[in-house]
């Protein structure tokens, strides 16, 4: 091995902890990444298939595809949705909204 080398592999005699404080601040930054990103959309995506779970016939439904229309006929996870005259059916993970609870509320 190089002289230069050494250094990375001797244990310094001052300090000596840069090891510890390079673990500590990436456990640190593991925490900020889970308090501010990662727990926030568990908890979004927790109430967003609670609402799914809460529609019923008659409710108007936007899709992931950008289609507001009416649900006319549910099953377990499909939904028969009414929108400009005709009948899509579309599974109940790819709506987005449910815009009736919006018009309720004001």
């Amino acid at each position: 091995m190089t002289p230069d080398l050494l250094f990375l592999f001797a244990p310094s005699g001052q300090g000596g902890g840069g090891m510890t404080i390079f673990f500590v601040q990436m456990l640190a930054i593991v925490a900020i990444f889970y308090f501010l990103i990662i727990r926030p959309k568990v908890q979004q995506e927790k109430r967003h298939k609670e609402r799914l779970s809460q529609i019923k016939k008659g409710d108007e439904v936007l899709t992931v595809g950008g289609i507001i229309g009416k649900v006319v006929h549910m099953k377990e996870e499909q939904l028969t949705v009414e929108s400009g005259g005709s009948r899509l059916v579309i599974h109940r993970d790819r709506i987005a909204d449910i815009l009736s609870d919006k018009t309720e509320a004001k």
